[in-house]
């Protein structure tokens, strides 16, 4: 059997520090399918932020050992005015950038706008117009409460279109060191 034909997954995140959205795409032969989505939610946490990214750290890696991806699309975290919030996300972002790290994915990390243009076409889209294309793409319906998760499932998907085709370049990561390497004032 050819290379190519062996089917991939890659586990999609949408970060947060209430609410993480998740997803599972398994491209065969140039077949996209869904094989889960959802979220993983942190409002019942009312310790430390410490305890969220833990709990975010441990679920991550669940699905990782569940599902058995082989490569990571992690939603960036943008810049907003409130500075603390956006400290938070990035954390959320790290840890679970770390909990695939540790099981050996390649991870690439894009833009919010990269995912939408990549999806739409239009890098302002809204997160119910990226769910829509989606649903036109991998012709299924998908619930509207789960809109980070379709977002999570947008980051997968645009990271199949970005390492299908070879003359667009991505930033991935086999590992912690060639993170540090690349982003020395990120690990500071």
């Amino acid at each position: 059997m050819i290379e190519q034909d062996k089917p991939v997954r890659i586990l999609g995140i949408d970060p947060g520090t209430n609410v993480l959205g998740f997803a599972i795409l398994e491209v065969k032969q140039r077949q996209l399918s869904v094989v889960e989505i959802g979220v993983l939610t942190f409002t019942h946490i009312d310790e430390e932020h410490v305890d969220k990214l833990k709990y975010i750290f441990e679920q991550v890696q669940d699905l990782v050992h569940q599902y058995r991806p082989s490569q990571m699309a992690i939603e960036a975290p943008f810049f907003g005015k409130n500075v603390q919030a956006m400290l938070k996300l990035g954390r959320a972002q790290g840890v679970a950038m770390a909990a695939g790290m540790v099981n050996g994915l390649s991870i690439t990390e894009y833009l919010p706008k990269k995912i939408k243009k990549a999806v739409t076409g239009n890098g302002n889209a809204s997160k119910e117009q990226v769910a829509g294309m989606l649903e036109n793409i991998l012709k299924r319906k998908f619930q509207e409460k789960y809109l980070d998760a379709t977002d999570a499932l947008a980051a997968a998907v645009c990271h199949h279109f970005q390492s299908s085709n070879p003359l667009k370049a991505t930033k991935t990561y086999s590992g912690w060191a060639a993170f540090v390497k690349d982003n020395p004032t990120k690990t500071k």
